[in-house]
C-alpha cells in the first residue's frame, strides 16, 4: 500500500509534475520515492535521466532531485569540499568516484622498530624493509560482492557477462559472478600482469597459499587468437552502441518536434 502525492514543480518549466510515493507497509515503510512527469506524460525516476531529457533548456547543476528545488548553496559547499580536500587536488581536482575495493585494511600489529634482546647474546635481529612495510590483507574479500548488480537509469538490472570456459574459480563458494566482478577490479586496480593463482597448491589449501594479489582463479594464458576475438567483440559493440546512439538522437528530435506541434495546436 503506497500513498501518492503529485504537485507542481516550479524549479522545472511549465506544467513539470513532482510526485512523491511514500510506502505504508513492509520493511521500508515510511520511506518514499520520488518521480517527475513532463507536460506530455513521460515518467521520469532519476536526475541523470531528467538531465539527459531536458539537456541544455534547463540547468540542473543545483537542482535537487528529492526536493524539487534549486539549491546553490549545496552546490558551492561540494565546490568548496572538493576544493580543500586533498584526495581531490591530487586526482586533479576530480570528483572522488569512490573506487575502492571492500577490502578490510589491518594496521600492522607489530610495534615499529624492533627493539633488541640484548640479554641473550646470540640473538640477531634481522630487518626485512619489504616484510615491514606490506600490511595484511583480507583473504576471500571478493565474496563481498556476491549478490551486486549492475542496474541502467531505468534500473533495470543488465544482464551479466559468461565467462570463458578456461576460467576456472578457486577458493570456497566462488561463484562465476563473483569471480567476474573480481577479475574486473583486479584488471582496474591492479598494475600488474594479471594471471592467477599459478601455485598449484592454491588450489588444495587455499586459505594458506592464495596469493592476494590475484583473482580466485586458477592460472590461466591469454593467446592472439582470444585477442582478436575480443578485438572483434569490441568492435561489434562500439558499432551497436554507435547505431543506438544515432536511433536515440533521432527518437528525441521527432518527440520534441511532436511536442512543438501538439503545443502550437492547443
Amino acid at each position: 500500500m503506497m500513498e501518492r502525492k503529485k504537485t507542481d514543480c516550479p524549479a522545472l518549466p511549465p506544467g513539470w509534475k513532482k510526485e512523491e510515493v511514500i510506502r505504508k507497509s513492509g520493511l521500508s515503510a515510511g520511506k518514499s520515492d520520488v518521480y517527475y512527469y513532463s507536460p506530455t506524460g513521460k515518467k521520469f525516476r532519476s536526475k541523470p535521466q531528467l538531465s539527459r531529457y531536458l539537456g541544455n533548456t534547463v540547468d540542473l547543476g543545483c537542482f535537487d532531485f528529492r526536493t524539487g528545488k534549486m539549491m546553490p548553496g549545496k552546490m558551492q559547499k561540494n565546490k568548496q569540499r572538493l576544493r580543500h580536500d586533498p584526495l581531490s587536488l591530487a586526482k586533479g581536482g576530480k570528483p572522488d568516484l569512490n573506487t575502492a575495493l571492500p577490502i578490510r585494511q589491518t594496521a600492522s600489529i607489530f610495534k615499529q622498530p624492533v627493539t633488541k634482546v640484548t640479554s641473550h647474546p646470540g640473538n640477531k635481529v634481522k630487518a626485512d624493509l619489504q616484510r615491514v612495510t606490506e600490511q595484511p590483507r583480507q583473504l576471500f574479500w571478493e565474496r563481498r560482492l556476491k549478490g551486486l548488480r549492475s542496474s541502467d537509469v531505468t534500473e533495470e538490472v543488465l544482464r551479466t557477462m559468461d565467462l570463458p570456459k578456461g576460467l576456472q574459480s578457486v577458493g570456497p563458494d566462488s561463484s562465476d559472478d563473483t569471480l567476474l566482478s573480481a577479475i574486473a577490479s583486479a584488471l582496474h586496480m591492479s598494475s600488474s600482469p594479471i594471471t592467477g593463482q599459478t601455485s598449484v597448491a592454491a588450489e588444495k589449501n587455499p586459505a594458506i597459499w592464495l596469493n592476494t594479489s590475484q583473482p580466485l582463479c586458477k592460472a590461466f594464458t591469454v593467446t592472439d587468437e582470444h585477442i582478436r576475438e575480443q578485438e572483434l567483440k569490441v568492435y561489434q559493440a562500439r558499432r551497436s552502441l554507435e547505431e543506438a546512439l544515432i536511433a536515440d538522437g533521432l527518437a528525441r528530435a521527432a518527440e520534441n518536434t511532436r511536442e512543438l506541434l501538439e503545443g502550437k495546436t492547443a
